[in-house]
């Protein structure tokens, strides 16, 4: 099978929406308005890609060493740009090029260091990146084969380089189009969100050396300017709390499916309802303690990597694998599997 090509971005639409609408950011709702029109003309594939065997891992002549690009679009909104900094380049200067540089390193290394997978297909693919795409682009995106960043409005965004878990969010995009490559609708599209902030934030975490305790467990935190009264676009510990603003609102996303939101809008709601499994997730790292990629992140890679996992799963279903796969990782009856099995109850995924 081979996986569309579509703009996975950071921002949800609801939250652009938001801005858009902001008279008392002009700057920003004018970079909204451009960043909303650019998600509508990516419905169509451009780029195609072999999906690689679940969990297929480097070996033998594989390099598995980072192999980085970083191009610059220079204020346009053409692909991929001018090249400025190419795998052992020392830093430019440039806070954007240098800090997508050193994302892509980090998330690079959290994959090989923790699930021995080289690059985000497992077989070395080169990453490749372009920042200062468009004027005052209010986003950041995996468009299948690269990374894109904008450098925000500097009204309510800052650059979009500055956060390390939303270069891991992105890139972990790649990781599922490789692995299960979940449907972008639905249930299955919420998984396929939630998965990469679970994996941005466990980037962040490993880099940090954090415990699952000590994480903020945040998504895109710094993003905002100290206009916006908010701390993220997104809060895994409490969905529903990353933001609560009187000009852009509070974040909408729902912790249990008690409020489940039913919508035809963002595919279905895949920003909104990726709470659900989010907080999910956090529960059960906390719960296990310790390192989260240690814990509850091996057995959400391990569900990620099996043929369980179809592309079109529902909640429950993504929850019963994690369960077994828990039980098979560390124990039918352990700490770790008990912890799943509430955390998916506790969120209302199971009874």
């Amino acid at each position: 099978m081979t996986p569309t090509d579509s703009r996975r971005s950071v921002v949800p639409p609801y939250l652009l929406h938001a801005v858009a609408q902001a008279a008392e950011f002009p700057r920003a709702a004018s970079a909204a308005r451009t960043a909303l029109a650019s998600l509508e003309l990516v419905q169509s594939p451009k780029h195609q890609h072999l999906v690689a065997p679940r969990g297929v891992s480097g070996s033998g002549t594989v390099d598995r060493s980072p192999q980085r690009t970083i191009a610059d679009a220079r204020g346009t909104t053409t692909l991929p740009g001018a090249v400025v900094r190419h795998e052992g380049d020392p830093d430019t200067g440039d806070a954007a090029v240098d800090e997508a540089y050193a994302g892509l390193g980090a998330t690079h290394a959290f994959w090989l260091d923790v699930f021995g997978r080289v690059s985000i297909d497992g077989a070395g693919l080169p990453l490749d990146a372009t920042v200062h795409f468009g004027q005052d682009y209010d986003n950041a995106y995996w468009d299948g084969s690269r990374m894109v960043f904008g450098d925000g409005d500097d009204e309510v965004f800052r650059r979009f380089t500055i956060a390390l878990d939303v270069i891991g969010h992105e890139l972990a995009h790649g990781v599922t189009q490789y692995t299960a490559d979940l449907t972008y609708q639905g249930q299955a599209g919420a998984l396929n969100e939630s998965i990469s902030d679970v994996f941005g934030s466990l980037v962040a975490q490993y880099a940090a050396g954090q415990t699952a305790e000590q994480a903020s467990w945040l998504i895109g935190e710094g993003l905002f300017t100290d206009a916006v009264r908010g701390d993220a676009l997104r809060s895994m510990r409490a969905p529903g709390t990353a933001y609560d603003d009187p000009v852009l609102g509070k974040d909408p996303q729902p912790a249990t499916m008690t409020d489940f939101v039913v919508t035809t809008d963002d595919a279905g709601g895949v920003h909104t309802n990726s709470g659900i499994p989010n907080h999910a997730f956090f529960l059960a790292a906390t719960a296990i303690g310790g390192y989260a990629w240690q814990g509850a992140g091996a057995v959400w890679w391990d569900a990620l990597t099996s043929d369980a996992v179809t592309a079109s799963i529902d909640f429950a279903g993504f929850a019963a694998v994690t369960i077994d796969a828990a039980g098979s990782r560390f124990g039918a009856g352990s700490a770790e599997h008990t912890a799943v099995q509430d955390a998916w109850r506790t969120v209302g995924v199971l009874d």
